[in-house]
């Protein structure tokens, strides 16, 4: 093991019982680790945030596999380096199973082109292909490529995981073993929450606070809770504004808006502005709640929600951060109503999908003096000169009479 690797590197499992965490997918009597163990594997796609253990996940199965392994990065390999491991992969002379296991990490970054080189290779057996994505494969990945794959959703580690491997790099001699560290289970645990999932950061983060620590009088390097919070720096943030999170974060901004949770709708209003989303675009997602949730329940949330959306443009951030917060709270403690959002939907459904006969005559427009001669506006009854400013008559075409679109509910005073 080269020490000058950085410890997340040198703490990377080489077998399944060193593996931790993630016991959903590889635990015992899960299909993923009777797979490895036998050797059996199919192609799969690895799916997880970064530091969830994608790539020490793949690096056991070299350990483990009877195939050769090949390793691409996709940022840095093109559709050469596939066709490279796949001649190598049928030469018998250098490869006698006639195949190989093929990861690509960051399978997301291949484009289309690339993605569609590997398949005629999945598709007859030369190539076991383990890509890693931190992006939702269903979207990033040909459907083809899926259609063929087991597709493996790893979740960010628990602190308890993380926790115990940051316990094991201080014993491992190739990890800090080699170093005399004082440090509490509470301050271990400390970089455990604080990591977020992300096993690198917590192992990159104890590493710079012991190789940046003297030494004191006894001989000890004594990592303190003020020591690794320097080391850490800002908590790891799990959003990210160009990734799958994105579409998460913003699904459960407005289920919170909807659902009447003021807390739990700035909570993922302050996920998004931490993350670098776009203030315009969340304004817009608040406009849009406001009137498809809120309506004419309380009417006046739309007109909250665009002066926000104007007020963010003129002011900009960061104190537009304090407009998206009172035009989200505020629409989050509206009254909720979507008639007005049921309505338009199934009138748009009958007009897309339905013969809906003609408008009337009597509300048709003479444009054109003559007109009248032919039906045109005859027998309209303006409402204005009736009691009320209300009259009856016939509105929708005869083939729609008795339709009914508007349910008002009991959130409507109107």
């Amino acid at each position: 093991m080269d020490l000058n690797k950085p410890l997340a590197y040198r703490m990377r499992p080489t077998t399944l019982e060193e593996f931790v965490g993630q016991e959903e997918v590889v635990g015992k009597d899960k299909i993923l680790y009777r797979t490895i163990k036998a050797d059996r594997l199919s192609s799969l796609i690895l799916w997880g945030p970064t530091g969830c253990g994608k790539t020490s996940l793949a690096k056991v199965i070299s350990n483990t596999t009877k195939y050769k392994f090949v390793k691409l990065n996709a940022v840095t390999a093109g559709i050469s380096d596939i066709k490279k491991a796949v001649e190598e992969a049928k030469n018998v002379f250098l490869n006698p199973t006639g195949k190989c296991i093929l990861f690509i990490d960051e399978i997301h970054r291949f484009n289309k082109l690339q993605q569609d080189a590997l398949l005629p290779y999945v598709e007859d057996g030369t190539v076991i292909l383990i890509g890693a994505t931190t992006e939702n494969p269903y979207f990033e990945v040909n459907k083809a490529l899926i259609s063929r794959s087991m597709v493996v959703k790893l979740k960010p580690l628990k602190p308890e995981d993380i926790f115990k491997i940051l316990k094991n790099s201080l014993l491992n001699k190739e990890g800090l073993g080699t170093y005399n560290i004082k440090i509490e289970d509470e301050t271990l645990m400390n970089i455990a929450k604080f990591a977020n999932g992300d096993v690198r950061t917590a192992l990159n983060s104890l590493e710079i606070a012991v190789l940046t620590t003297q030494m004191d009088k006894d001989g000890f390097i004594n990592i303190t809770n003020e020591i690794v919070a320097q080391s850490m720096g800002k908590k790891k943030t799990m959003f990210d504004k160009n990734g799958d999170t994105h579409y998460d974060n913003i699904s459960a901004f407005i289920k919170s808006m909807r659902g009447s949770d003021p807390d739990a709708t700035v909570f993922y209003l302050a996920r998004a502005i931490e993350g670098g989303e776009d203030p315009i675009f969340l304004a817009r997602r608040i406009v849009i709640a406001a009137s498809e949730d809120v309506g004419l329940a309380n009417p006046n949330a739309l007109v909250v929600a665009n002066a926000a959306m104007q007020a963010v443009q003129t002011v900009g951030m960061p104190e537009g951060r304090i407009i998206l917060s009172e035009a989200a709270i505020y629409v989050a403690l509206s009254k909720k109503s979507n008639a007005s959002y049921m309505a338009i939907n199934k009138a748009l459904e009958d007009v897309s999908t339905k013969d809906t006969g003609e408008i009337p005559m009597h509300i048709r427009n003479a444009e054109i003096k003559g007109m009248e001669n032919f039906g045109y506006g005859q027998g309209y009854k303006y409402p204005h000169d009736y009691p009320g400013h209300v009259v009856e008559q016939q509105y929708l075409p005869d083939k729609m009479l008795g339709t009914k679109y508007f349910e008002k509910d009991e959130n409507i005073d109107m």
